[in-house]
């Protein structure tokens, strides 16, 4: 797939068409030119974790090159520079491009898919049941590649070794894991900070809140990031055997702890407020359980899912009914597990304050790239948010988490820009509605993304 760069004007025809005449957006240039003016948008104010609701109406946005060089309402515009390229969206609707804060990406038809959906930066994960990282997408979202350090135990010495490692091959987040004790969590922050490294926990020996007060950015999955809520024995145990998915084993025995928790449990309590009071984010995928939950849709309905291949994809729904292929007694465990973290332990950690970043877990467990980022979207306000403070979880709040510089609609950042036809802020489906999409500054033309 090229990365395509027709002039605006034939854009626009292209858009026109695509959408049955719906799109409305008129295009302007008279000369190749690195700048671009977008003007009389409604620009939605995402900051502050979306608890601000200072939206620029009749708003204007100026890129040169890959950059945002001002925004502002229309009225207030500097002087444009000569054959500045114009669109007019008016009746339009303007965010940062959409992060999915937790994913992977194999193939050019993951890089389209995403792109398609409004993803235009992933926090990349691969190995393992997601499969290879593809790095040579043409186009492609924007990646900041994770991978993990202290899976099992291993001395100190090993530990950094492996992140100067990671870090040269051009990693740029450490995920925290299991088999680290505090101090060496304290060490691995300290050389992270060194290297320009995010991090993010997944952790058994360490608790979350020492992970808290040491300053991890992040924190990953509900059913992990609630183990502060158990014994520190379970949590020692889920340590040394995270992953084994037989119903008898460590971690089930926790997951049936956590389908029995109620909201006035003390210890839910106290860890809720730990994280409201920290400056730790917390990425739930809520959406790897999607297909669990009872009234979920089939996911590939999505247009997009037509350029996906089944086989690409970790324990896929089945395509036909949308459900989950697994014996009844496993889809009764997981439902129960997945509601509950839902009505009960998520709206516990939100109503104490908690940070909350977007991330779609993305390809196992059935979930799939840059549908089921909306998913989480959708369940991260099923369970408390508001529509505005749940976008900000999928774009200004990577900016605040981690410091980049990407993310926000802002005067020396990235330009990543979704130019939406109707206002998310009625209905979170309205962010499927693209009618331009900018990737670092160039307009992709996502009726091509379907090839």
């Amino acid at each position: 797939m090229k990365f395509f760069r027709y002039s605006f004007l034939v854009l626009c025809i292209v858009a026109i068409s695509c959408k049955e005449q719906k799109a409305t957006s008129i295009v302007t240039e008279s000369t190749d030119s690195n700048y671009i003016l977008l003007e009389n948008a409604t620009i939605l104010d995402l900051d502050n974790l979306g608890s601000t609701t200072n939206d620029i109406v009749k708003g204007c946005l100026l890129i040169k090159d890959d950059q945002i060089e001002w925004v502002g309402k229309c009225a207030d515009k500097p002087n444009i520079p000569e054959h500045t390229k114009i669109i007019d969206a008016s009746d339009k609707y303007i965010i940062p491009g959409l992060f999915d804060g937790f994913a992977a990406i194999n193939n050019q038809s993951y890089c389209n898919a995403y792109l398609y959906m409004g993803v235009t930066n992933i926090i990349s994960v691969d190995g393992g049941r997601r499969g290879d990282f593809y790095g040579e997408g043409k186009p492609t979202p924007n990646m900041y590649r994770l991978e993990g350090v202290g899976l099992e135990k291993m001395s100190t010495e090993t530990m950094i070794s492996e992140i100067d490692t990671l870090k040269a091959r051009g990693y740029d987040v450490l995920l925290l894991m299991y088999g680290l004790t505090p101090d060496q969590i304290q060490i691995a922050i300290e050389k992270a900070k060194q290297l320009n490294m995010a991090t993010i926990g997944e952790m058994g020996n360490t608790t979350y809140k020492e992970g808290m007060d040491m300053g991890i950015h992040a924190f990953v999955h509900t059913t992990r990031y609630s183990l502060d809520v158990a014994s520190r024995e379970m949590a020692k145990s889920i340590a040394n055997e995270p992953f084994s998915n037989e119903l008898d084993s460590p971690k089930w025995t926790y997951y049936k702890f956590l389908t029995q928790l109620k909201k006035d449990y003390p210890p839910l309590q106290e860890h809720a407020k730990n994280l409201g009071q920290s400056n730790s984010f917390i990425i739930p995928t809520l959406s790897l359980s999607y297909l669990d939950i009872p009234d979920h849709k089939n996911p590939w309905d999505e247009t997009v899912s037509s350029i996906l291949n089944p086989e690409d994809i970790n324990r896929p729904a089945d395509s036909k009914t949308g459900n989950h292929k697994v014996d009844s007694l496993e889809q009764n465990a997981y439902t129960n597990l997945i509601m509950n973290e839902l009505n009960t332990i998520e709206p516990v950690y939100y109503k104490n304050g908690a940070k909350y970043l977007a991330g779609s877990g993305t390809d196992v467990w059935g979930t799939m790239p840059g549908i089921s980022l909306h998913t989480e979207l959708n369940l991260l306000h099923r369970m408390g948010l508001t529509k505005r403070e749940t976008i900000a979880a999928a774009t200004t709040n990577f900016e605040k988490a981690f410091g980049w510089e990407n993310g926000v609609i802002k005067k020396g950042y990235t330009a990543n820009i979704l130019i939406l036809n109707e206002n998310p802020l009625e209905d979170l489906d309205h962010l499927k509605d693209i009618e331009f999409l900018l990737l670092n500054g160039e307009i992709i033309d996502t009726a091509q993304l379907l090839n």
